[in-house]
């Protein structure tokens, strides 16, 4: 998967994510990045885990190798790491751990409604991973992908993009189309009596409660009403109401 496709699939749940928890998405996106080598690593192809979160997830976990900096020098280990359903549960499980911590520490609710930064000093700090260069490289990618742009709110009379135009427009369209249509069902739902069905309609009167009828409920009542007065209808002529056949 290459990194723009990654970033396209991933940042829509990371921007949803930050309305609920706090953790900004760039923060979301850059770790997911690194941690998943782009989507591209057998933990995230196998257990779509994006984080490199230990443990035992919603679907399990699985075994795999891992690289650990341990005092000054690169270890080689195996760990058990959490399986997820989805790229989303992943997502929702890593701003858990943002939230509460290891054990409900919060020792990274310094990175919560940060700047991406700031968020990412603070996860290194806290201990997130053993790597010392980890937020150098989550910024580095921050940098590079302008991921800052998926923290950004948009402030109130803020121009639209062409984008949300254009989507607005075909919802105010959708609109239109929706109101006019309920406004002709109203309008054939209503309709008043019509001349072909006046003498139908001077018969039951007084047991309509009023002038007004569908399409349907006419034409049905002059068929009620021929029936009962024993007129019938010459195939070749005229309709019950008024046109031909």
């Amino acid at each position: 998967m290459k990194q723009e496709e990654f970033i396209a699939k991933i940042a829509p749940l990371a921007v949803a994510d930050q309305a609920k928890t706090g953790v900004p998405a760039s923060l979301t996106i850059a770790q997911a990045a690194l941690e998943s080598a782009w989507g591209a690593s057998s933990l995230a192809a196998q257990a779509n885990n994006l984080f490199g979160i230990k443990g035992e997830g919603p679907a399990g976990s699985i075994r795999m190798p891992t690289s650990e900096y341990v005092r000054g020098a690169w270890v080689e280990m195996f760990a058990y790491f959490r399986k997820y359903h989805s790229w989303e549960e992943s997502i929702q499980d890593h701003s858990r751990l943002i939230l509460n911590g290891v054990a409900g520490d919060r020792r990274y609710s310094g990175a919560l409604h940060a700047d991406g930064k700031t968020a990412a000093k603070a996860v290194a700090k806290a201990g997130y991973a053993t790597d010392p260069n980890y937020a150098e490289k989550l910024m580095q990618l921050m940098d590079r992908y302008d991921l800052y742009r998926y923290d950004r709110k948009k402030e109130e009379g803020e121009p639209m993009t062409p984008e949300e135009k254009a989507a607005f427009q075909a919802l105010q369209a959708t609109v239109a189309q929706q109101a006019a249509w309920i406004k002709q069902q109203e309008i054939l739902l209503n309709m008043p009596c019509p001349v072909w069905a006046q003498d139908a309609y001077d018969f039951y009167k007084p047991y309509i409660s009023d002038g007004k009828g569908s399409y349907d409920f006419w034409r049905q009542l002059v068929v009620q009403y021929r029936h009962e007065k024993g007129i019938r209808v010459n195939p070749d002529g005229p309709d019950a109401d008024g046109s031909r056949q």
